[in-house]
């Protein structure tokens, strides 16, 4: 009788343990969405802060800046305060970039 009982509980841990499975299982397949989007919006960041991609040797550009600032600042014994009136910037020019043949040579 012992040994049943002992079956018995043997067989209740493995089930007990399938279920936990299938529950982690499952969980992870629910968050799958969450993960994937997290992931690609890392590497969305990542290549928005590279910047503009050129090749020096067949690319030109002329550009002209202009900027603007009008600020206030005041102090006290223990603080200062900075006020930003207005400020603006303006870049105007031009950008030539080569093409794909001059920058890898696949003409023959």
């Amino acid at each position: 009788m012992m040994r049943l009982l002992r079956t018995k509980k043997r067989g209740q841990s493995t089930l007990e343990y399938a279920i936990l499975v299938v529950v982690v299982i499952m969980a992870l397949i629910a968050i799958q969405a969450y993960l994937k989007r997290g992931i690609q919006g890392r590497m969305r960041d990542s290549a928005d802060q590279i910047g503009d991609q050129f090749s020096p040797d067949h690319t030109t550009y002329n550009y002209r800046t202009e900027s603007f600032s009008n600020t206030t600042e005041a102090q006290d014994a223990w603080t200062t305060t900075t006020k930003y009136e207005d400020s603006w910037q303006q870049r105007t020019g031009s950008e030539t970039m080569g093409n794909f043949e001059d920058e890898y040579n696949t003409t023959n």
